[in-house]
């Protein structure tokens, strides 16, 4: 882990606001996805160049085992959310997987308290309507900046690394909040147990759990802290030193392969 005074906090450009049109959540038998369309972005902190916002998804566990897919440690937190952007100069996504910084992951561990995140209620209070794998709803738009710890978004690591699902391209500038967003026990629940990686009526219903990538060695990439990381204690009590673990390859699920974000 090497500190990089140079690293500040990121501009977001829009999260503050409540976007026009509507926005879709989807289950795609791998996840849950938040379609924002246009009017955010996402630049600074050393990113190089601004980057448009095109969605946010979840990764998680099951009702007895945690899921985010990076750790801290050795320790993995419940849930993690990744806000997906694409570099603004690229037509489309298959230009962005071409450019080895064309996509910016924000990364944002998600740990459970008793009380209701009534932000992250905006979209926990949709899930049943994306519980089997195809269907899909609208989400009201709100503004982003209610799912972040806005007071820490100057504490963070960063590294250059890959999308966590095949093609698994070399393309992502990877920023991770070290201080995690909370939400209840009740909405954690929701996603281990009402969330279906199969379609409804399938013969044989598959329950959404585990969605998260294997831990994989850096293989020598160099992990930054943020001017403002404060080396936190993980929540296991071990402290985050230079063995904190990013995911660089590939990930399995239900016995095959995920392609896409």
């Amino acid at each position: 882990m090497t500190r990089n005074e140079s690293l500040g906090s990121l501009h977001l450009e829009g999260f503050n606001t409540t976007q026009k049109g509507h926005w879709t959540l989807t289950n795609n038998g791998h996840s849950v996805v938040l379609q924002v369309g246009g009017g955010m972005s996402v630049s600074g902190g050393g990113l190089p160049g601004v980057y448009q916002t095109i969605q946010l998804h979840f990764h998680w566990g099951s009702p007895s085992t945690n899921g985010s897919e990076h750790t801290v440690d050795r320790h993995r937190y419940p849930m993690e959310m990744h806000i997906v952007n694409m570099k603004s100069i690229h037509p489309n996504l298959s230009a962005a997987l071409n450019d080895p910084t064309g996509l910016a992951v924000l990364g944002f561990f998600i740990d459970v308290v008793y009380a209701d995140n009534v932000h992250f209620g905006h979209i926990t209070q949709k899930l049943s309507s994306v519980a089997y794998k195809g269907q899909t709803t609208s989400v009201k738009p709100f503004p982003l900046i209610g799912l972040l710890s806005e007071r820490n978004m100057s504490q963070y690591y960063r590294y250059h690394g890959s999308l966590t699902t095949p093609p698994c391209s070399q393309v992502v500038v990877w920023t991770l909040y070290e201080v995690p967003i909370y939400i209840s026990w009740s909405q954690l629940e929701q996603f281990a147990s009402e969330i279906y990686s199969t379609e409804e009526g399938a013969e044989e219903v598959q329950p959404l759990n585990d969605n998260f990538r294997h831990i994989h060695p850096t293989f020598s990439r160099v992990v930054y802290a943020s001017k403002d990381a404060k080396l936190l204690t993980g929540t296991a009590g071990h402290p985050l030193r230079s063995a904190l673990s990013v995911l660089l390859f590939q990930i399995t699920l239900l016995g095959s392969f995920i392609c896409g974000l």
